[in-house]
């Protein structure tokens, strides 16, 4: 693969990196690096995605940033020298298209207006539309048809959130991802200050209005009956019982903006990450009339002056992206140099042990390899396991397939649902669904909460090219959290698969074969030298896997049945440090075949 000539390819540490909240196991990351220290740990992780609710945050757990300062109630500065000490080298994130509600940029525009220095910081969706929309009744512009077809929405309706201003005024800001708002309890003494009303007007005023609030409906469309004339003071006072929490998408055609990239990317290095990921950077660059998702040439120019930021701190960037394989956008982002998620392998894992088959396992594989894609993978992770990435595409005219058929890639979705998993879909701008986008669900809940299949579905990742990247909830075969799921609110199905685990959970976790047997296979692939080698496939029947990483000093070798979920590891080391490893215990039971059935569901 022909790389773009201004980059030179970032080359990603070596080892297997753990991935948790730094209260996932335990209060605290405190915890997480006990566990890490404990001999059935040691040599087990090289590497550490510490997920954002390190700094301080709000919303969505963790990926609504107040300001990158370590949150002090889940992490100490004594926990970073402590994984470093360790050898482990983490990863942290900084979240590029957004900020909070509660930052300190977003507060001091509320308090200032036009006064503030942050006032260009964020996106006004009115000022950013008035030339190429409509003003509505409500003082929304809705841009013109051609252009809100090319909008990729997250959520329902427009992207927006409504914020009222001290003064009464209200404003539009471009809110891609969530946001919540809250309402202090409405009273009668709240309106008694509005001169022409007496108490009973007020009672009577603060029941519509708490009436509206609890309906959800639009309070400018508020009905005041014979007390309209009071509306604008009305609202007004409503104005100033709110409070919000949203992710304010920033404006990155201002300096300001920039300025507070390099801080944050200073602050990274100094807390001793070497890997940043880049959080939803493809939603960063805006422009009307083009899409606001990866548009081109603009994204491209933001990934460039960001990399030179963070070259001047000795940082690797990791742009993390979510989009189906036929539109090649993560090829377009492994030629300009950068790692990419693959996001494309838990679905290929769950479909090749559901059907018994490599076909398509394979022929990723044999992608990577021609076109020297450097990846991190995963099975599962904080987010859901994608199905949207799988699917083909149509471009300019012509069809790229998809890594599975759309029947497969269907059944393997209908699959996981039946066995507990949840959706999030995606919407167009007049709300109506599009499609899924991921299901929520630990893996080993998605793989039918199967031992064997889980344990497999390990030893296939570790014998990935790439840096494997372990979920701490599937390293401990965690199922799905239906009441946290249902408790958790808008982005309640992600809580389906982020559960906490005690240390009671620790301990018996530890005991378990399941989970004993999958560190040793990490700690093969963490410590051997042979992945640091040639990566061959053997030529195999379609329901087998043959792998073998070949290096001067080791070898080590997968041998798999899709349909059986058998399978043997070996490893021999020539060098005078390490013994041979043979790993022949690690040989799941026998399981059954399964038939495909119409789209291919097992009959």
């Amino acid at each position: 693969m022909s790389k773009h000539p201004d980059f030179i390819t970032q080359t990603l540490p070596k080892g297997v990196m753990l991935n948790a909240y730094p209260d996932s196991i335990g209060r605290n990351l405190a915890d997480t690096v006990n566990l890490l220290k404990r001999p059935e740990l040691k040599d087990a992780f090289s590497l550490f995605y510490i997920l954002p609710t390190f700094f301080n945050s709000d919303l969505d757990r963790g990926f609504s940033i107040v300001d990158y300062d370590i949150n002090e109630e889940l992490v100490s500065p004594q926990d970073v020298e402590d994984l470093t000490a360790l050898g482990i080298t983490f990863k942290l994130d900084l979240v590029l298209n957004h900020l909070s509600v509660r930052s300190p940029q977003f507060q001091d525009l509320l308090l200032r207006g036009d006064d503030s220095p942050y006032k260009d910081f964020f996106l006004d969706w009115n000022e950013f539309w008035l030339e190429h929309g409509t003003m509505g009744p409500g003082g929304t512009v809705t841009p013109a048809e051609e252009h809100l077809e090319k909008l990729f929405m997250r959520k329902p309706g427009l992207p927006i959130l409504k914020v009222c201003f001290p003064d009464g005024s209200h404003r539009l800001y471009w809110n891609t991802f969530y946001q919540e708002v809250r309402f202090v309890e409405i009273a009668p003494h709240d309106f008694v200050g509005i001169k022409g009303l007496h108490l009973e007007q007020a009672t009577t005023i603060a029941a519509t209005v708490q009436a509206a609030i609890d309906a959800q409906a639009d309070l400018e469309q508020l009905d005041l009956g014979d007390l309209s004339q009071h509306k604008d003071e009305v609202l007004a006072v409503i104005c100033q019982k709110r409070e919000y929490l949203g992710q304010m998408d920033l404006n990155a055609g201002s300096e300001l903006v920039w300025e507070f990239y390099e801080d944050v990317l200073r602050k990274l290095r100094d807390y001793g990450a070497k890997i940043i990921r880049l959080d939803a950077f493809a939603y960063l660059h805006k422009q009307p009339g083009e899409a606001n998702f990866f548009n081109r040439p603009g994204t491209w120019n933001y990934l460039k002056r960001l990399r030179g930021l963070a070259e001047e701190y000795d940082l690797i960037i990791f742009p993390e992206v979510h989009a189906e394989y036929g539109s090649g956008i993560h090829e377009e982002v492994a030629q300009q140099g950068y790692p990419i998620y693959d996001f494309f392998f838990p679905g290929l894992v769950i479909d090749a042990l559901d059907r018994g088959t490599n076909e398509a396992l394979l022929r990723w594989i044999a992608e990577i390899k021609s076109k020297g894609l450097q990846t991190i993978n995963m099975l599962g992770c904080h987010d859901g396991i994608p199905v949207l990435d799988l699917r083909g595409k149509q471009l300019n005219g012509s069809s790229r397939p998809g890594l599975l058929e759309d029947a497969h890639i269907e059944a393997t979705m209908e699959r996981i649902i039946s066995r507990g998993g949840r959706v999030k879909n995606l919407f167009g701008h007049d709300g109506k669904q599009i499609a899924y986008y991921q299901v929520n669900a630990t893996f080993f809940s998605a793989l039918g909460e199967d031992e064997r299949k889980l344990l497999l579905a390990r030893a296939i990742q570790m014998f990935m090219p790439g840096v494997p990247q372990v979920w701490y909830l599937d390293l401990f075969a965690g199922k799905n959290d239906y009441e946290a799921a249902d408790r958790g609110g808008v982005a309640g199905h992600k809580e389906i698969n982020r559960t906490t685990l005690s240390l009671e959970d620790v301990e018996a976790g530890l005991r378990r074969s399941i989970v004993r047997d999958q560190l040793d296979l990490i700690r093969l692939r963490n410590t051997s030298p042979a992945f640091a080698g040639e990566m061959k496939v053997l030529e195999s029947e379609p329901h087998l896997l043959h792998i073998s990483w070949e290096h001067p000093q080791a070898t080590a070798t997968l041998k798999a049945d899709l349909r059986t979920y058998r399978f043997t590891v070996t490893a021999d080391d020539a060098s005078a440090e390490i013994d041979p490893m043979p790993i022949e215990d690690l040989v799941a039971g026998p399981g059954p075949t399964l038939d495909d059935g119409p789209c291919g569901v097992p009959a």
